[in-house]
C-alpha cells in the first residue's frame, strides 16, 4: 500500500499528484515540512525539491516562517525532475516527492511529475502560488491546476478578514506594481495577500 495516507490527511492508496495552492503566507512550506516529517516519523523516505531562484532562507533549503526547515534539491527551468528522481531511486526507495515553490515549474517539469506518479508509482505533493501579482497563473501553477489528481487550497486572509486569493506586489513607496517581470522574489516587504475586491481596487483599477 502506498504511504500517502501519512501525509497529514487521508489520501488514496494509489500514487497521485497533489497541488496545494494558496496566496502568500498561507503556510505552504509549513504544510510541506509537516508532510515530510510525518513520513520520516514512520521510517519512510521523502525527497524535497525547491526552486533555485528563491534562496532567501539559504540555498538548498525549504524554510517556513515559523522556523521549520529542511534540506532540498534545487531545480531551475533546465532541471529534469524525472531523471533526477530515477537517479535518487538507484540509491534508496522513495515514498514521496515534495515540491516547494511549484509555481516556478515549467510545463515539461509538471509533465515529468505526472510520469513520476503514473510510472514510478511515487506520490507527488506540490506546493505553490496560484497567481502572480497581476492575477495571472504562473506556468507551473497553470499546468498543475490542469493535470493534478487532487487540488487543495490552503487559506489565508486579507487585511479585511476575507479569504485572500491574490497577491499584490508593491514598490519601495508602497504603491502597487502593475508592470514588470512575473518573477521577482521577495517577502512581506514586497508582497501582500489580499481578497479579490481589494486586489482589484489596487491592481486592476489603479
Amino acid at each position: 500500500m502506498s504511504p500517502e495516507k501519512f501525509t497529514g490527511d487521508i489520501h488514496n492508496a494509489m500514487a497521485q499528484l497533489y497541488f496545494y495552492y494558496a496566496a502568500m503566507n498561507a503556510g505552504k512550506s509549513t504544510s510541506l515540512l509537516q508532510s515530510a516529517y510525518n513520513y520520516a516519523e514512520r521510517g519512510m523516505n521523502t525527497e524535497i525539491f525547491t526552486a533555485k531562484l528563491d534562496n532567501r532562507y539559504g540555498e538548498g533549503q525549504v524554510a517556513s516562517r515559523i522556523g521549520l526547515k529542511s534540506e532540498a534539491h534545487l531545480f531551475d527551468t533546465e532541471s529534469d525532475l524525472l531523471a533526477e528522481t530515477r537517479e535518487l531511486l538507484a540509491n534508496r526507495g522513495i515514498d514521496c516527492i515534495l515540491v516547494d515553490e511549484a509555481q516556478f515549474l515549467t510545463r515539461e517539469q509538471v509533465k515529468q511529475l505526472t510520469v513520476i506518479v503514473d510510472t514510478l508509482d511515487i506520490p507527488v505533493l506540490a506546493y505553490g502560488l496560484r497567481t502572480d501579482f497581476l492575477g495571472e497563473t504562473f506556468e507551473g501553477s497553470h499546468h498543475l491546476l490542469a493535470w493534478s489528481d487532487k487540488l487543495v487550497e490552503l487559506k489565508t486572509v486579507c487585511y479585511c478578514g476575507r479569504k485572500a486569493s491574490f497577491v499584490v506586489r508593491s514598490d519601495d513607496a508602497g504603491n502597487p506594481v502593475t508592470t514588470g517581470a512575473q518573477v521577482d522574489v521577495g517577502g512581506n516587504e514586497k508582497y501582500e495577500s489580499m481578497c479579490r475586491r481589494h486586489f482589484s481596487e489596487r491592481v486592476w483599477t489603479s
